[in-house]
């Protein structure tokens, strides 16, 4: 049998380990020692619109006169418009959103925002992120806070940043560390062809050590983490089948990972990834029809994708941008930041249709929609009546929730 020292002379001289600690990220170590999770678990994916989406033309009030006077190049015809009601109605690029309403599995939420809104991209996402006025430091975010509210174990992995994104702030906590991967490819221990090593490793780690010997042990600790979760990686990359056929996109890949990590039953709650590019200043017809079908055609793949697999009443994809547009189109045929605007929420145990009153497009707050739903309402649903926690200790007050769950 292969030494100890052996092993160690080998495995400090391997690329593949770096010493355990820089060869092999701590979000590798921490996902071997998660549960497998429940079917009743809930799961959270959020979508971040960067930029600030256009609202607007993106749930079109068609029926409204004022629209077409604003939007004097912009406008999208009343009958190419997908009627959601007698008023409004999706961008003709949204067919997968139009499919998931027939099918009831979205609810379009009119007029969020937040009073004296900010039209900084910076501050405004801040808010979005941190729950709490500019003039109130934090470095941590809603979802974070959330994190550390929960009784989980230290090496658990409640969430998952996946892009090549700065994190997102939301995602901070005091206590819980969540990691940014950009593919599956990331948890993946990287030995290469080197099949001894992995071997002797395997071997090595059932050896009985001194328990006494700290290093010895967490060493061996480790190494047992690096293998498990490996393992299980290439078991998700080799065993997973679908049916669905993603988008080619950048939002479609993410999101085909995402659901590969939900359909291997991780116990992670929180997935978050981003579709940047809605800030529309000039030109804005085609590029915002286009982002509009990559985030429609990708999130009605992944919800299909979810409901073959089991877990579309267990997951909810929540999508959000930090403001809207401005009613009025500017000279250069695109539209300046605004403030309210719609969000989405997509799950298989959604109430479905609309929900609080469209905006009206006469009666304004300097030629911004007036918000009708606070963005924190939102936030307070999801955390009450999705994850079944309490709000305010995250939000830092009580917010209203709404009836968005069945």
């Amino acid at each position: 049998m292969t030494t100890r020292r052996q092993f160690l002379s080998t495995a400090a001289g391997s690329t593949a380990l770096v010493g355990l600690a820089a060869g092999v990220p701590d979000y590798l170590l921490a996902a071997c020692h998660q549960t497998i999770a429940e079917k009743t678990d809930r799961i959270l994916v959020v979508i971040q619109l960067s930029g600030g989406n256009d609202g607007i033309n993106t749930v079109i009030p068609y029926a409204d006169p004022e629209y077409y006077k604003n939007r004097f190049t912009l406008a999208v015809g009343k009958n190419a418009v997908q009627k959601i009601d007698d008023h409004c109605g999706f961008h003709p690029s949204m067919s997968g959103f139009a499919k998931l309403l027939e099918e009831n599995r979205i609810a379009v939420i009119n007029g969020v925002g937040y009073p004296n809104p900010n039209r900084s991209h910076f501050d405004s996402m801040d808010l979005w992120h941190t729950a709490h006025r500019r003039n109130v430091q934090t470095p941590t975010g809603w979802l974070g806070r959330f994190f550390d509210q929960q009784k989980t174990k230290a090496r658990d992995l409640p969430g998952v940043h996946l892009g090549r994104e700065d994190q997102p702030l939301a995602l901070a906590g005091e206590k819980v560390h969540v990691p940014t991967m950009q593919s599956l490819d990331d948890f993946r221990l990287r030995l290469g062809n080197r099949r001894q090593l992995k071997k002797l490793m395997e071997d090595n780690v059932k050896v009985k050590r001194d328990k006494n010997n700290e290093l010895l042990t967490f060493v061996q600790a480790n190494t047992v983490s690096a293998i498990q979760t490996s393992s299980r990686v290439e078991e998700i990359l080799g065993k997973y089948k679908t049916k669905a056929q993603y988008p080619q996109t950048g939002l479609g890949r993410k999101l085909a990972t995402v659901a590969q990590l939900i359909g291997s039953n991780l116990k992670t709650n929180v997935y978050y990834v981003t579709l940047d590019g809605f800030d529309t200043h000039a030109n804005q017809a085609q590029a915002h029809a286009g982002l509009l079908t990559e985030l429609s055609d990708a999130v009605k793949t992944f919800m299909d994708d979810l409901k073959d697999q089991g877990n579309d009443k267990r997951t909810l994809a929540f999508v959000f941008s930090e403001f809207g547009r401005r009613v009025r189109e500017n000279a250069s045929h695109g539209t300046d930041h605004g403030a309210a605007a719609p969000a989405f929420m997509i799950s298989g145990s959604i109430q479905s249709g609309t929900h609080g009153k469209y905006p009206s497009l006469t009666d304004l707050l300097e030629d911004d929609l007036k918000h009708n739903v606070d963005y924190r309402s939102l936030y307070a649903t999801i955390l009450e009546k999705w994850f079944k926690t309490k709000s305010k200790p995250i939000l830092g007050k009580q917010y209203k929730t709404m009836k968005l769950f069945s």
